[in-house]
């Protein structure tokens, strides 16, 4: 993938900061440059187009918006700002995402995973359809194939292939995967929302499985891998519904 260069525009000191470190625990962003002072901006990217623009609506001189029109060439934008009132003009101008204010790591993880949907539809768009490879087809009309998750001090990039089942617990989630089991401080319900709803299937409070690693079905537990897990009475007609639309027989 190659990487998209970007600039930060906010005249908070702060709020810059905490978006540089963002930005570079994503390894497809790169970033060019921040500016405090928006007519800064507006003179950098005369001379150096980039292909992300994270930009600030309330500053001194102009505001965000304003420089967002002034812009003849326009990058993929993502909004940030402490004001929800702006939230309907912005969209009308095509932005990518509008994040409020204090932006935390997740919430701008997810404004990544709209940028990678844009990119891998620009891909697709431009290869013949001859030479599309399924995984790239698959991709643009299910979303993106991987996510990010927090292990530790340092950010993991798991394959959806890869994740065989979920497992809640409390304040944390365990990633079983083939190769490893990621722990990371996450609710597991947040974590559900980010899986796609064709691929994996929650079972019990605690478990939430992949179909692509499903091995047996039984009365009361599935068999993921060498893993047995239960079936709670409450997920229970859900899950049937979701193997008999995947032409999978219970007992």
């Amino acid at each position: 993938m190659n990487k998209l260069d970007c600039l930060i525009v906010d005249d908070e000191p702060l709020a810059r900061r905490l978006l540089s470190d963002y930005v570079q625990k994503v390894p497809y962003l790169n970033l060019l440059r921040t500016c405090g002072d928006p007519m800064e901006a507006l003179e950098f990217l005369r001379e150096n187009p980039v292909d992300l623009l994270f930009l600030d609506i309330q500053m001194p001189e102009i505001t965000g918006l304003t420089l967002l029109k002034i812009l003849q060439k326009k990058p993929w934008v993502i909004l940030t700002t402490a004001y929800s009132e702006y939230a309907l003009e912005s969209y009308e101008l095509d932005v990518v995402d509008y994040l409020l204010k204090p932006i935390t790591l997740e919430r701008f993880l997810k404004a990544m995973e709209k940028i990678n949907q844009r990119m891998q539809g620009i891909i697709n768009h431009q290869l013949p359809s001859e030479q599309a490879p399924v995984a790239s087809v698959a991709t643009a009309e299910s979303g993106p194939t991987y996510i990010f998750v927090k292990d530790g001090t340092k950010l993991v990039k798991v394959k959806l292939s890869d994740i065989m089942y979920v497992e809640g617990m409390k304040d944390y989630v365990a990633i079983h995967t083939p190769q490893q089991r990621i722990v990371t401080l996450q609710r597991l319900k947040a974590l559900e929302e980010q899986l796609p709803e064709n691929q994996f299937i929650r079972i019990h409070n605690s478990y939430i499985i992949a179909l692509d690693w499903l091995d047996s079905i039984h009365k009361e537990k599935v068999k993921v891998g060498t893993a047995l897990l239960p079936i709670s009475d409450s997920y229970r007609k859900a899950f049937k519904d979701f193997i008999e639309k995947n032409h999978i027989k219970m007992d």
